[in-house]
């Protein structure tokens, strides 16, 4: 029976972020699983929404032995630290010399990992694991949809595959077809693909626009599968410019068996792709207009009610607090659209005596959270809560909170981005603002000990809030939120409030000259 290692090493660097990656932080359960060797991959991986789960799925349904060497990821955050990057390549090279001979390799990364002492952190990995099972291998990488293609990537791996939604709920699917890839190299007994067409726009796409449940993300990657034809595949990287790299921002990869048909399709969806530049642009929110305006649509407005503005919206309103977004870097504790918040619902209550019905987080912050368990259920404390971080233009907020639940932070997931994986997020606590008169009544916010991307529901309901219950949500997420809380929401807005995931790429000091050029488009 023919034998295949699979192995997973994922990180989306923001190079703008306050705080980089050491070892712990790969080595700790959060959203993702812990880092994990051997058996105990298998455990924790498959059965989960991840890459390295479907392809060692469907490689089993292909009648492959497999040999897990290892898995891990961490939040995205600034470089990872060298003496994290080392250990964990050095661990995944030795697995895989334990585990030779085997019949190809299919690794699971992201495709913007940066280090502090190298750029292309995926493209040297990808290169120590072609060095090491030699040229003749087939050898095939999934890679995230914000993956910054590089040359030595393409170059080193016999094919690539991408994932094609955003938020990312094909990460399973995306591994099984890199699976197929390697499959369809490893029966004709080649280590690549021999033709692979890479083709670069020169143009960057913000974070939140390449969302593919609105335009023209969405069709651009529905037309992926129709345009490989007799190729074995295209894919499309968004990129993610907060890497600061050479080779950051999108791209387009083409892999077949005739260097005509692939040149072909990697031009055709370049074309389409500059032809649909302009429609990668959204509506964007001040932290003050964003807030009036979700209370006018919660009380009303045009986003459901009566009309007259006296009977509340029938689902939330939703607030993207997208540049503290952890799920690209962002230190998930700036507290100021939280700050706008109760400022803007305390006349709410003084006008028509009905709670705030507002839910905020996840905000990051160890120290508060563990105030709140020190202090018990139906306590009120004062607390300076986020804000530590230092993040220029954030500073804790001051208030007393009633503490109305705790939790271990321990807890399954139940959207279908995080299906089946089991999350620890530290000791975590719901609070509701207070004070005097009872300014801001009703504001919750749950409160973690790690920072967390905002993208299933369970991180609120474990703590006993229900968001379909609240009339205006404000998570830190950029996109992935959509995944679990669109479709209950009854207005959708992106509000840029202090955060190193910037919404307008524009604003980032970018020191790599090619970025800087295209930032400048914008």
């Amino acid at each position: 029976m023919p034998k295949i290692a699979v192995a997973g090493f994922q990180h989306e660097t923001n190079v703008f972020a306050p705080h980089g990656a050491d070892y712990a932080a790969f080595a700790r359960r959060d959203e993702w699983p812990p880092l994990c060797a051997g058996a105990a991959m298998l455990d924790e991986v498959v059965g989960v929404n991840l890459p390295a789960g479907g392809a060692l799925r469907r490689l089993k349904q292909l009648g492959y032995e497999v040999a897990p060497l290892l898995w891990c990821a961490a939040t995205p955050s600034a470089h990872v630290r060298e003496e994290a990057f080392e250990r964990i390549a050095a661990q995944l090279i030795d697995a895989l010399r334990a585990a030779l001979p085997v019949d190809g390799v299919l690794l699971d990364l992201h495709g913007a990992m940066v280090c502090s002492h190298v750029a292309d952190a995926d493209g040297e990995l990808l290169r120590r694991v072609r060095s090491t099972v030699g040229a003749d291998m087939p050898l095939v990488a999934s890679l995230d949809l914000h993956a910054n293609l590089s040359e030595r990537m393409a170059a080193q791996a016999g094919a690539l595959e991408i994932y094609r939604t955003y938020p990312h709920l094909d990460m399973a699917e995306t591994g099984a077809r890199a699976a197929d890839r390697l499959d369809f190299l490893v029966r004709h007994r080649l280590a690549r693909f021999p033709s692979v067409a890479l083709r670069r726009p020169a143009f960057l796409i913000p974070l939140n626009w390449g969302c593919t449940l609105t335009e023209p993300a969405g069709s651009l990657y529905a037309s992926l599968p129709a345009r490989a034809q007799g190729n074995a595949g295209v894919s499309l990287a968004c990129g993610f410019p907060h890497s600061d790299v050479e080779e950051a921002g999108p791209a387009v990869v083409a892999y077949g068996l005739d260097a005509r048909a692939a040149d072909a399709a990697a031009d055709d969806l370049l074309a389409e792709l500059n032809r649909r530049e302009h429609e990668f642009r959204g509506r964007v929110y001040g932290i003050a207009d964003g807030v009036a305006e979700a209370l006018r649509l919660a009380d009303g407005g045009d986003g459901g009610g009566d009309g007259d503005g006296n009977v509340p919206a029938p689902g939330p309103v939703i607030i993207a607090d997208t540049q503290d977004n952890p799920g690209g870097g962002g230190p998930g504790d700036t507290t100021e659209i939280l700050r706008a918040l109760i400022d803007g619902v305390d006349g709410v209550n003084r006008g028509d005596g009905r709670p705030a019905g507002v839910l905020v987080g996840v905000i990051s912050d160890p120290q508060a959270a563990a105030q709140a368990h020190a202090a018990g259920t139906g306590a009120r404390i004062d607390l300076a809560l986020g804000g530590k971080s230092g993040f220029p233009g954030s500073r804790p907020l001051r208030a007393r909170f009633r503490v109305r639940r705790l939790s271990d932070g321990r807890f399954d997931a139940t959207g279908p981005m995080l299906a089946g994986a089991s999350l620890d997020l530290g000791l975590m606590a719901l609070l509701e603002t207070g004070g005097a008169g009872g300014r801001g009544d009703g504001v919750q916010v749950a409160v973690a000990s790690k920072p967390a991307q905002t993208m299933d529901q369970a991180m609120f309901r474990h703590l006993g809030a229900e968001p379909r219950d609240a009339r205006i949500i404000a998570l830190k997420s950029s996109v992935h939120f959509r995944n679990d809380f669109q479709d209950m929401a009854t207005a959708i807005l992106i509000v840029a409030a202090p955060g190193p995931v910037a919404v307008d790429l524009a604003d980032l000091p970018f020191q790599t000259p090619r970025l800087q050029r295209m930032a400048a488009r914008l």
